[in-house]
């Protein structure tokens, strides 16, 4: 069963346990309130439930005390089934290579999600920081890049308008009639003082990653530590801690945002599979405003019938830009709200009629209102309780034991890695 437990509902002096069912699960949940009213316990119970049932989860956490959490309280026999992605730990990096393509198909969606990224790190108002010029030379540079049996990675982008040497043995490679034009008409007929200028404003937005030696090690790898397609077939258990007080802000956004797109067209691929053969993957997002692309609407609405169960949160809806914020109301299964705001309460007021606006903002701590979805159609709203998460049952030896696998299994010694990588960027 597939099915996992929510909350509490109190009512007349009965206790109801709030279950949610697998076919509504692939329907999606998203979870609103303010910071330290429970959300994350409802998800970390969830997950763990999800892991004792034995299917495939994947946890991203943008602080680390729920991945810390679970990892303590994993069964004995899935142990083998967890991959710990732990990019604070430096001396065994794992490789994530956003450029890591096997169809055409594939690295066409890449390079547009790697566009995306930019966008969402650097411009996010799109007010032309990042502009069609940038857009351009990206799209063309990327695809250049991956041409070839060795492929290559983000951290090499930079190379090809700096070596020719480089460019020239990458440009060998190309079928893309597009792309060799870019090169063979486009900057070959582009003055040295306007390269120059482009060059300047399109490296200062890979220096950040470059220079920085944890993310250069991680993202600069040409082979990915793990397969998204093979993970969600097997129904692996990936535990991301992207804690930003360890690895900094901006790189968690950036790991966050490759693993979303890595996941997508992991997603994607399960269309040449039967749909018996799309086995329910579940996915926890804590934070998720902070990795999440345009293509993530698409996600949202397309994925469930490739088997992906989406469960999202965040601390209000002003922190959504409007097309997502539309998108997550619109399509998802499930809404769930803590306390929140006067803001929000106005908006969630109209979704969970008869709920009125001081009802969301007076909420106790643990205390949430729902819209359940129930057999294909979403419940009028109830209250309901989270459960508190249970005392932790492992000993630290079993944290230790699946730290001690995951840099022997997945990562690579930090002196081999970065060899290679040098190697590649001489």
């Amino acid at each position: 069963m597939n099915n996992v437990t929510i909350g509490i509902n109190k009512f007349r002096g009965k206790t109801t346990v709030i279950k949610y069912g697998e076919k509504e699960r692939l329907r999606h949940m998203y979870m609103v309130g303010k910071t330290g009213v429970g959300k994350s316990t409802i998800f970390q119970n969830m997950c763990l439930e999800d892991i004792q049932n034995k299917n495939g989860v994947c946890f991203i956490d943008p602080h680390g005390e729920s991945i810390d959490w679970l990892l303590k309280n994993i069964p004995k026999e899935r142990l083998e089934d967890v991959i710990l992605f732990d990019p604070s730990d430096i001396d065994f990096p794992f490789g994530l290579n956003i450029l890591e393509a096997r169809s055409e198909i594939e690295k066409d969606f890449l390079v547009n999600e790697c566009i995306q990224i930019f966008y969402k790190l650097f411009d996010p108002q799109k007010s032309g920081i990042i502009g069609p010029q940038f857009e351009h030379w990206l799209r063309n540079a990327a695809l250049t890049v991956m041409a070839g049996p060795e492929g290559g990675s983000l951290v090499e982008i930079p190379k090809l308008f700096i070596d020719r040497d480089f460019e020239m043995e990458k440009r060998r490679h190309l079928t893309d009639p597009v792309v060799i034009e870019f090169w063979t008409k486009q900057m070959s007929k582009t003055s040295d003082f306007h390269k120059s200028e482009m060059l300047n404003y399109f490296m200062s937005k890979f220096g950040q990653f470059m220079n920085n030696t944890l993310m250069r090690n991680i993202i600069g790898q040409h082979k990915s530590s793990f397969d998204f397609e093979s993970l969600m077939d097997n129904k692996k258990i990936l535990l991301v801690n992207l804690s930003k007080g360890k690895i900094g802000e901006i790189n968690a956004h950036m790991l966050g945002l490759i693993i979303l797109s890595k996941l997508q067209a992991g997603i994607l691929k399960r269309a040449n599979k039967e749909s018996g053969d799309r086995k329910p993957f579940y996915l926890y997002v804590d934070e998720f405003q902070n990795f999440t692309t345009d293509t993530f609407i698409s996600m949202l609405s397309e994925s469930r019938k490739y088997g992906l169960g989406v469960h999202i949160t965040n601390q209000y809806l002003a922190q959504l830009p409007e097309n997502i914020k539309d998108a997550v109301l619109g399509n998802v299964g499930t809404i769930l709200s803590f306390e929140v705001g006067a803001e929000d309460a106005e908006i969630l007021s109209k979704e969970f009629i008869p709920m009125e606006v001081e009802d969301f903002m007076n909420l106790p701590k643990f205390n949430f209102y729902i819209k359940l979805m129930i057999d294909g159609k979403t419940s009028n709203a109830f209250s309901g309780m989270s459960i508190p998460p249970e005392k932790s049952k492992s000993s630290p030896v079993i944290k230790e034991a699946i730290e001690t696998f995951n840099r022997l299994y997945y990562g690579s010694p930090k002196i081999f890695v970065e060899k290679i990588i040098n190697k590649n960027l001489s």
